[in-house]
Protein backbone atom coordinates (compact mmCIF):
# COMPACT_ATOMS: atom_id res chain seq x y z
CA UNK A 1 0.00 0.00 0.00
CA UNK A 2 1.71 3.35 -0.81
CA UNK A 3 1.31 6.08 1.62
CA UNK A 4 -0.51 8.90 0.82
CA UNK A 5 1.63 12.32 0.65
CA UNK A 6 -1.20 14.68 -0.80
CA UNK A 7 -1.54 17.97 0.53
CA UNK A 8 -3.98 17.06 3.24
CA UNK A 9 -2.46 14.49 4.98
CA UNK A 10 0.02 15.14 7.11
CA UNK A 11 3.48 14.04 6.92
CA UNK A 12 5.58 12.29 9.25
CA UNK A 13 9.21 13.89 8.96
CA UNK A 14 12.48 12.10 10.26
CA UNK A 15 15.91 14.19 10.76
CA UNK A 16 19.25 12.11 10.68
CA UNK A 17 22.04 13.99 12.22
CA UNK A 18 21.75 15.05 15.97
CA UNK A 19 24.14 18.24 15.45
CA UNK A 20 24.09 21.85 14.71
CA UNK A 21 22.16 21.52 11.37
CA UNK A 22 20.07 18.52 12.81
CA UNK A 23 18.76 21.32 15.27
CA UNK A 24 17.90 23.64 12.58
CA UNK A 25 15.77 21.06 10.26
CA UNK A 26 14.14 19.38 13.14
CA UNK A 27 12.93 23.22 14.48
CA UNK A 28 11.98 23.36 10.61
CA UNK A 29 9.49 20.29 10.71
CA UNK A 30 7.80 21.79 13.91
CA UNK A 31 7.09 24.81 12.15
CA UNK A 32 5.92 24.31 9.41
CA UNK A 33 1.80 23.43 8.59
CA UNK A 34 1.62 19.83 7.39
CA UNK A 35 4.39 18.25 8.63
CA UNK A 36 4.99 16.41 12.40
CA UNK A 37 8.94 16.06 13.41
CA UNK A 38 8.70 12.50 14.20
CA UNK A 39 11.63 10.91 14.83
CA UNK A 40 15.34 11.81 15.21
CA UNK A 41 18.29 9.53 14.17
CA UNK A 42 21.88 9.50 15.52
CA UNK A 43 24.44 6.88 16.03
CA UNK A 44 24.46 8.35 19.59
CA UNK A 45 20.92 7.65 20.74
CA UNK A 46 21.88 10.68 24.34
CA UNK A 47 22.28 13.01 20.96
CA UNK A 48 19.06 11.83 19.79
CA UNK A 49 17.35 12.18 22.85
CA UNK A 50 18.40 15.16 23.72
CA UNK A 51 17.47 16.81 20.23
CA UNK A 52 13.76 14.91 19.65
CA UNK A 53 12.58 15.38 23.27
CA UNK A 54 11.95 18.73 23.78
CA UNK A 55 10.36 18.63 20.06
CA UNK A 56 7.96 15.90 21.46
CA UNK A 57 9.61 13.54 18.78
CA UNK A 58 11.09 10.07 19.13
CA UNK A 59 14.68 9.39 18.96
CA UNK A 60 16.27 6.29 17.52
CA UNK A 61 19.71 4.86 16.92
CA UNK A 62 19.07 1.98 14.76
CA UNK A 63 17.92 3.22 11.03
CA UNK A 64 15.86 0.68 10.04
CA UNK A 65 13.25 1.49 13.01
CA UNK A 66 13.86 4.79 12.57
CA UNK A 67 12.57 5.14 8.81
CA UNK A 68 9.58 2.78 9.35
CA UNK A 69 8.45 5.45 11.89
CA UNK A 70 8.25 8.66 9.33
CA UNK A 71 7.17 9.29 5.86
CA UNK A 72 10.02 12.04 4.76
CA UNK A 73 13.64 12.53 5.86
CA UNK A 74 16.45 15.13 5.72
CA UNK A 75 19.88 14.16 6.48
CA UNK A 76 21.83 15.99 8.20
CA UNK A 77 24.56 14.50 9.70
CA UNK A 78 28.29 15.10 9.11
CA UNK A 79 29.17 15.58 5.29
CA UNK A 80 30.76 12.05 5.06
CA UNK A 81 28.32 10.23 6.21
CA UNK A 82 25.06 11.57 4.04
CA UNK A 83 25.13 8.98 1.29
CA UNK A 84 24.32 6.01 3.60
CA UNK A 85 21.47 7.05 5.38
CA UNK A 86 20.20 8.89 2.21
CA UNK A 87 20.07 5.39 -0.03
CA UNK A 88 18.99 3.64 2.74
CA UNK A 89 15.95 6.20 3.14
CA UNK A 90 15.22 6.42 -0.71
CA UNK A 91 15.54 2.59 -0.89
CA UNK A 92 13.05 2.42 1.47
CA UNK A 93 10.97 4.88 -1.00
CA UNK A 94 11.34 7.85 1.60
CA UNK A 95 11.95 11.12 -0.15
CA UNK A 96 14.99 12.81 1.15
CA UNK A 97 16.53 15.55 1.41
CA UNK A 98 20.07 16.09 2.19
CA UNK A 99 22.02 18.80 3.21
CA UNK A 100 24.85 19.99 1.42
CA UNK A 101 27.39 18.66 0.21
CA UNK A 102 25.07 15.73 -1.21
CA UNK A 103 27.78 13.45 -1.05
CA UNK A 104 30.98 13.24 -1.15
CA UNK A 105 32.02 10.85 -3.59
CA UNK A 106 30.20 11.08 -6.63
CA UNK A 107 29.49 7.41 -7.12
CA UNK A 108 27.59 7.91 -4.35
CA UNK A 109 25.86 11.00 -5.89
CA UNK A 110 24.81 9.06 -8.86
CA UNK A 111 23.55 6.07 -7.01
CA UNK A 112 20.97 8.56 -4.92
CA UNK A 113 20.00 10.20 -7.77
CA UNK A 114 19.21 6.69 -9.35
CA UNK A 115 17.31 5.68 -6.04
CA UNK A 116 14.86 8.56 -5.99
CA UNK A 117 14.15 8.07 -10.00
CA UNK A 118 13.61 4.29 -9.47
CA UNK A 119 11.62 4.92 -5.89
CA UNK A 120 9.78 7.74 -7.98
CA UNK A 121 10.00 10.32 -5.02
CA UNK A 122 12.06 13.63 -4.56
CA UNK A 123 15.25 14.14 -3.70
CA UNK A 124 16.62 17.82 -2.73
CA UNK A 125 19.66 19.01 -1.32
CA UNK A 126 20.37 22.29 0.85
CA UNK A 127 22.07 24.67 -1.72
CA UNK A 128 19.81 27.26 0.57
CA UNK A 129 21.48 30.49 -1.36
CA UNK A 130 19.64 29.51 -4.38
CA UNK A 131 16.79 30.45 -2.50
CA UNK A 132 17.93 33.71 -1.60
CA UNK A 133 19.08 34.29 -5.44
CA UNK A 134 15.88 33.35 -6.59
CA UNK A 135 13.92 36.40 -3.55
CA UNK A 136 16.01 38.86 -5.25
CA UNK A 137 14.87 38.08 -9.06
CA UNK A 138 18.58 36.64 -9.73
CA UNK A 139 17.59 33.55 -11.51
CA UNK A 140 15.11 35.35 -13.80
CA UNK A 141 17.26 37.84 -16.02
CA UNK A 142 17.53 36.91 -19.47
CA UNK A 143 20.70 36.99 -20.17
CA UNK A 144 23.81 34.90 -19.75
CA UNK A 145 26.61 36.12 -17.55
CA UNK A 146 30.16 36.80 -18.33
CA UNK A 147 32.13 36.48 -15.56
CA UNK A 148 31.39 35.92 -12.05
CA UNK A 149 33.48 36.30 -8.75
CA UNK A 150 32.41 35.20 -5.35
CA UNK A 151 34.64 35.00 -2.23
CA UNK A 152 33.26 33.32 0.48
CA UNK A 153 35.64 33.75 3.72
CA UNK A 154 34.85 32.33 7.22
CA UNK A 155 37.09 32.63 10.25
CA UNK A 156 38.48 29.40 12.11
CA UNK A 157 35.99 26.60 13.67
CA UNK A 158 35.91 23.53 14.61
CA UNK A 159 32.69 22.34 12.29
CA UNK A 160 32.59 20.78 9.12
CA UNK A 161 36.87 19.37 9.34
CA UNK A 162 35.82 16.29 7.78
CA UNK A 163 35.41 18.07 4.58
CA UNK A 164 37.81 20.93 2.45
CA UNK A 165 36.56 24.29 2.41
CA UNK A 166 35.78 23.16 -1.36
CA UNK A 167 33.28 21.22 -0.14
CA UNK A 168 32.00 22.95 2.98
CA UNK A 169 32.10 26.54 1.68
CA UNK A 170 33.08 27.23 -2.41
CA UNK A 171 30.13 24.23 -3.20
CA UNK A 172 27.45 27.00 -2.44
CA UNK A 173 29.32 29.41 -4.78
CA UNK A 174 29.63 26.48 -7.49
CA UNK A 175 26.23 26.19 -6.85
CA UNK A 176 24.96 29.21 -7.52
CA UNK A 177 27.25 29.45 -10.92
CA UNK A 178 25.72 26.73 -12.12
CA UNK A 179 22.29 27.76 -11.82
CA UNK A 180 23.26 30.92 -13.39
CA UNK A 181 25.21 29.26 -16.20
CA UNK A 182 23.40 27.06 -19.21
CA UNK A 183 27.10 26.23 -20.34
CA UNK A 184 29.45 23.16 -18.96
CA UNK A 185 32.81 23.53 -16.98
CA UNK A 186 35.42 22.32 -19.53
CA UNK A 187 38.29 23.86 -17.58
CA UNK A 188 39.35 24.39 -13.92
CA UNK A 189 42.53 26.16 -12.55
CA UNK A 190 43.46 26.44 -8.75
CA UNK A 191 45.61 26.75 -6.07
CA UNK A 192 45.21 26.26 -2.03
CA UNK A 193 47.04 25.08 1.62
CA UNK A 194 45.66 22.91 4.21
CA UNK A 195 46.63 25.12 7.36
CA UNK A 196 44.76 23.45 10.93
CA UNK A 197 42.74 20.74 9.31
CA UNK A 198 43.73 17.38 7.24
CA UNK A 199 42.31 18.89 4.20
CA UNK A 200 42.03 22.33 2.09
CA UNK A 201 41.47 25.29 4.20
CA UNK A 202 41.85 28.22 1.16
CA UNK A 203 41.10 27.65 -2.49
CA UNK A 204 41.13 30.20 -5.30
CA UNK A 205 39.68 28.31 -7.81
CA UNK A 206 38.94 29.29 -11.77
CA UNK A 207 36.43 27.42 -14.00
CA UNK A 208 36.04 27.90 -17.95
CA UNK A 209 32.42 27.39 -19.33
CA UNK A 210 32.07 25.72 -23.11
CA UNK A 211 29.75 28.80 -23.75
CA UNK A 212 32.97 31.00 -22.75
CA UNK A 213 31.66 31.89 -18.77
CA UNK A 214 34.45 32.05 -16.30
CA UNK A 215 33.33 31.71 -12.55
CA UNK A 216 36.22 32.76 -10.31
CA UNK A 217 35.48 31.28 -6.65
CA UNK A 218 37.91 32.43 -3.81
CA UNK A 219 36.95 30.59 -0.16
CA UNK A 220 38.81 30.41 2.86
CA UNK A 221 37.72 28.83 7.00
CA UNK A 222 40.77 30.29 8.18
CA UNK A 223 40.27 33.85 7.40
CA UNK A 224 40.53 36.83 9.99
CA UNK A 225 36.86 38.12 9.86
CA UNK A 226 33.88 36.81 7.67
CA UNK A 227 33.14 37.57 4.19
CA UNK A 228 31.11 36.66 1.47
CA UNK A 229 30.27 38.93 -1.79
CA UNK A 230 29.72 38.05 -5.46
CA UNK A 231 29.43 39.78 -8.83
CA UNK A 232 27.95 38.54 -12.14
CA UNK A 233 29.17 40.19 -15.04
CA UNK A 234 26.47 40.23 -17.80
CA UNK A 235 26.94 42.23 -20.80
CA UNK A 236 24.14 44.75 -19.99
CA UNK A 237 25.83 45.52 -16.34
CA UNK A 238 26.59 43.85 -13.37
CA UNK A 239 25.11 42.88 -10.07
CA UNK A 240 27.33 42.96 -6.76
CA UNK A 241 25.96 41.41 -3.70
CA UNK A 242 27.20 41.60 -0.39
CA UNK A 243 25.49 38.13 1.52
CA UNK A 244 26.37 39.48 4.99
CA UNK A 245 25.03 42.64 4.48
CA UNK A 246 22.23 40.88 2.33
CA UNK A 247 22.35 44.04 0.22
CA UNK A 248 23.28 44.17 -3.74
CA UNK A 249 24.24 46.58 -6.32
CA UNK A 250 22.54 46.63 -9.79
CA UNK A 251 23.71 48.62 -12.96
CA UNK A 252 22.01 45.91 -15.20
CA UNK A 253 18.48 47.22 -17.27
CA UNK A 254 16.28 44.15 -15.57
CA UNK A 255 14.86 44.82 -12.29
CA UNK A 256 15.85 43.42 -9.06
CA UNK A 257 13.85 43.03 -6.02
CA UNK A 258 15.40 45.54 -3.46
CA UNK A 259 12.90 44.44 -0.66
CA UNK A 260 13.71 40.87 -1.34
CA UNK A 261 14.92 40.55 2.86
CA UNK A 262 11.83 41.53 3.44
CA UNK A 263 10.08 38.72 2.09
CA UNK A 264 9.04 35.21 3.42
CA UNK A 265 12.58 33.43 0.97
CA UNK A 266 14.67 36.68 2.07
CA UNK A 267 13.93 36.35 5.97
CA UNK A 268 14.00 32.32 5.80
CA UNK A 269 16.36 30.42 3.24
CA UNK A 270 15.71 27.64 5.22
CA UNK A 271 12.52 27.10 5.70
CA UNK A 272 11.85 28.10 2.18
CA UNK A 273 13.77 25.16 0.92
CA UNK A 274 12.41 22.65 3.11
CA UNK A 275 9.14 23.65 2.31
CA UNK A 276 9.72 23.32 -1.46
CA UNK A 277 10.78 19.56 -0.46
CA UNK A 278 7.67 19.61 1.10
CA UNK A 279 5.65 20.82 -1.89
CA UNK A 280 7.60 18.44 -4.09
CA UNK A 281 6.80 15.66 -1.84
CA UNK A 282 3.04 16.61 -1.75
CA UNK A 283 3.12 17.24 -5.75
CA UNK A 284 2.12 20.79 -5.50
CA UNK A 285 5.59 21.50 -7.08
CA UNK A 286 7.17 19.87 -10.11
CA UNK A 287 10.81 19.68 -8.50
CA UNK A 288 12.13 21.19 -5.00
CA UNK A 289 14.57 23.93 -5.16
CA UNK A 290 17.81 22.26 -5.83
CA UNK A 291 17.58 18.70 -7.03
CA UNK A 292 19.55 15.79 -6.22
CA UNK A 293 20.85 16.25 -10.04
CA UNK A 294 21.79 19.36 -9.53
CA UNK A 295 23.57 19.15 -6.60
CA UNK A 296 25.23 16.26 -7.86
CA UNK A 297 26.68 18.41 -10.75
CA UNK A 298 27.90 21.01 -8.04
CA UNK A 299 29.75 18.17 -6.44
CA UNK A 300 31.30 17.43 -9.46
CA UNK A 301 32.69 20.71 -10.14
CA UNK A 302 33.66 20.74 -6.50
CA UNK A 303 35.35 17.41 -6.90
CA UNK A 304 37.05 18.75 -9.88
CA UNK A 305 38.17 22.47 -8.11
CA UNK A 306 39.98 20.09 -5.63
CA UNK A 307 41.50 17.83 -8.04
CA UNK A 308 43.39 20.90 -10.17
CA UNK A 309 44.51 22.31 -6.26
CA UNK A 310 45.78 19.30 -5.58
CA UNK A 311 47.17 17.92 -8.30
Amino acid sequence: MTQDRSSSALLKAGVVGAGVFGGYHAKKYVELEGVTLAGVYDVDLARAEALAGPLGARAFDDIDAFLAAVDVVTVAAPAVHHAAPALAALKAGKPVYSEKPIACAPEDADKMVAAAAKAGVPLACGHQERVVFQAMGLLDIPEQPLRLEAVRRGTPSDRNLDVSVVLDLMIHDIDLALALCDGEPIAVEGEGAITRSTSLDWVKAEATFDNGFTALFDSSRVAESRERTMKVVYPSGEVEIDFLARTFRNTTPFPLIENFTETPAGKDPLGLSVAGFLKAVRGESPRPVVTGGEAARALDLALAVEQAVEG
